[in-house]
C-alpha cells in the first residue's frame, strides 16, 4: 500500500508540477500577480498530494501573523520550502543566489520576490540584500529565512548560520521561530504517511544580542525533535 500511495504522489504531484509550473512562467509574461497565484496554487496542490495519495495529515499549531515579521523555520525537507507560499501570504524567502542564476527559474524567483543571499559577497551586496528586505516589508510581506541553511535530519540539533543574527539586527524585526517535523515523513524517497506539525513559537523582540537571540531561536525550532509523529 505504502509503494502504491508514493508512485501515485510522485506521479500526481510531478505532472500537476509541471503544468503549474508552465502556466506560471507564461502568466509572468502578462501579470506578476497571476504569477504568483500560481506559484500559491503549486504549494497547494502538493498539499493536496500530501493529505489524498500519501494519507498524511497537515496539523498548525498557531498562525501567522498579520504584520510583517521575519520567520524562521526548521529545514527537514523540501515539503516546508515548496509550502511557504501556501503558510504564509506571499512570502519573500531568502534563498541562495546561485538559485537566481539558473534559466528562468532565477527570473521566476525574483519576480516572487524571494530576496537573494550571497553568503561570500561584501558589504555592498549585503546592504542591497537588506534594503530589498526592508521594501518587501514596508509593502506588507512576511520574511521567511530558514536559519539552518541546509535541510537536517529530523533529532537534529544544528548551529544556525552565522549571518541569521546579523539579519536580524539589521532588519529589526520580531522574529517568529517555527517548528516543524516534515523530515520523517516527506524527507525520504519513499515517503510515509504520519503527521507534518508546524508548532509557531512566540514572537521575540528586536534588539536582543546575539547569544541570546540564536538560543531562543534554536531551541524554538527544535521544538518538536522528541515528539512523535
Amino acid at each position: 500500500m505504502r509503494l502504491i500511495r508514493n508512485i501515485a504522489f510522485y506521479f500526481a504531484f510531478y505532472i500537476g508540477s509541471l503544468l503549474i509550473t508552465s502556466a506560471s512562467l507564461i502568466a509572468l509574461t502578462f501579470s506578476v500577480e497571476a504569477f504568483r497565484r500560481r506559484v500559491r496554487n503549486w504549494a497547494q496542490w502538493q498539499r493536496w498530494c500530501l493529505v489524498n495519495l500519501l494519507g498524511c495529515e497537515l496539523v498548525l499549531e498557531g498562525a501567522p501573523l498579520e504584520e510583517p515579521v521575519l520567520y524562521a523555520i526548521k529545514h527537514e525537507s523540501f515539503f516546508e520550502a515548496i509550502d511557504a507560499p501556501a503558510l504564509f501570504d506571499t512570502p519573500s524567502v531568502f534563498a541562495k543566489q546561485e538559485l537566481f542564476n539558473i534559466p528562468l527559474w532565477g527570473r521566476a524567483a525574483a519576480s516572487f520576490g524571494l530576496v537573494p543571499v550571497a553568503r561570500e559577497a561584501g558589504a555592498k551586496a549585503l546592504m542591497q540584500m537588506i534594503r530589498s528586505a526592508k521594501a518587501l516589508v514596508a509593502d506588507g510581506r512576511p520574511l521567511v529565512i530558514f536559519p539552518e541553511g541546509t535541510r537536517v535530519p529530523h533529532g537534529e540539533v544544528r548551529p544556525l548560520q552565522s549571518g541569521f543574527a546579523g539579519l536580524y539586527k539589521m532588519l529589526g524585526l520580531p522574529v517568529v521561530p517555527v517548528a516543524v517535523n516534515s523530515g520523517p515523513v516527506y524527507h525520504k524517497r519513499l515517503k510515509r504517511p504520519g503527521r507534518i506539525i508546524y508548532r509557531f513559537g512566540e514572537p521575540i523582540p528586536p534588539g536582543l544580542p546575539r547569544p541570546e537571540i540564536e538560543k531562543r531561536v534554536l531551541a524554538a525550532i527544535n521544538a518538536l525533535n522528541e515528539e512523535g509523529l
